[in-house]
């Protein structure tokens, strides 16, 4: 199936760093001929007395809103698009489900900070609850640590080397097509990788003891699973590799992406392990975390 995103909704709150994303949406814009949507939320705190009230006078919002505007004007510039410009108060992840929705969008793009060491354990919690609750494909940025390189990061948009996470599951299913679909836009290789977790194949294998035969067999079956994902005629389009890895999903996904050069990454919102998901953060959550190259969160329809 291919995919054409015709409406993108771009969130950034003007930094630097966050500000990639916009790079990135206008890239997306300018390939698929999409209505492109950046939107800045200002988050104002409020007091309670005998009312609801904003901190700031009506006068300062709208020098704000203004001003906002303006920042965004200068990231377009003069790039020939059909977009435009959205400023608007209240909580930011409630915001932009509700523009995402309101607007039709069919991809969501934001930025999360590229940080290292123990500050990349936490997404922000704008970008989490996106994950959870935005109603379209989310793209998240992961910019330089040096914002200075921004500019030179995005010359020469586009993806050539694509990894598609595939558990099996329904909303890893989306992914595949997704990853298709951008494959053969970009004219990019497309890697399919499944990870083999010993507890998710318990009824064949010990969790702690995995038999070299064993797991022979259940690779073996993946990779049977692997190729019927194919879409007739693929390979006349784009490059295939597959591969089974054992090991924690997240960790063998971002060990994978680092030894191929992945550029992108396409992952199912959800995956298939739901404790996980409520207990820990899921494999999509983890992913990004660690990884430098944009990840493609594909909810189902």
């Amino acid at each position: 199936m291919k995919i054409h995103f015709q409406r993108i909704l771009c969130a950034t709150d003007l930094s630097d760093y966050s500000n990639s994303a916009v790079l990135q949406a206008i890239g997306m814009a300018e390939e698929f001929g999409a209505r492109l949507t950046i939107c800045h939320v200002i988050d104002l705190p409020m007091v309670s007395m005998h009312g609801a009230a904003f901190v700031y006078q009506e006068d300062q919002i709208e020098e704000m809103k203004a001003g906002a505007l303006e920042q965004i004007q200068a990231l377009v510039a003069d790039r020939d698009l059909d977009w435009e410009a959205v400023v608007e108060t209240g909580p930011v992840s409630h915001t932009l489900c509700r523009l995402a929705m309101e607007n039709q969008a069919d991809l969501a793009i934001v930025s999360t900070y590229g940080r290292t060491g123990i500050k990349r354990l936490f997404l922000g919690s704008v970008t989490e609850r996106l994950l959870r609750t935005i109603g379209c494909p989310l793209l998240v940025v992961t910019p330089s640590e040096k914002a200075g390189q921004i500019e030179k990061q995005f010359k020469g948009f586009g993806f050539k080397q694509i990894l598609v996470g595939c558990d099996f599951s329904a909303d890893s299913g989306r992914a595949v097509e997704f990853g298709f679909s951008l494959a053969q836009e970009f004219e990019a290789v497309i890697h399919l990788v499944h990870v083999i977790e010993p507890f998710a194949y318990r009824d064949a294998m010990l969790p702690d003891s995995i038999g070299t035969e064993a797991l022979t067999e259940v690779t073996t079956g993946c990779r049977q699973r692997l190729e019927a994902l194919v879409p007739e005629g693929a390979e006349n389009w784009c490059k295939i590799e597959m591969a089974c890895r054992t090991g924690k999903p997240f960790q063998s996904l971002i060990a994978y992406a680092e030894e191929r050069r992945v550029d992108l990454i396409v992952l199912g919102v959800r995956g298939h392990s739901l404790v996980e998901t409520m207990l820990l953060g899921s494999t999509t959550d983890r992913v990004i975390r660690g990884v430098a190259c944009p990840v493609l969160s594909v909810c189902p329809p």
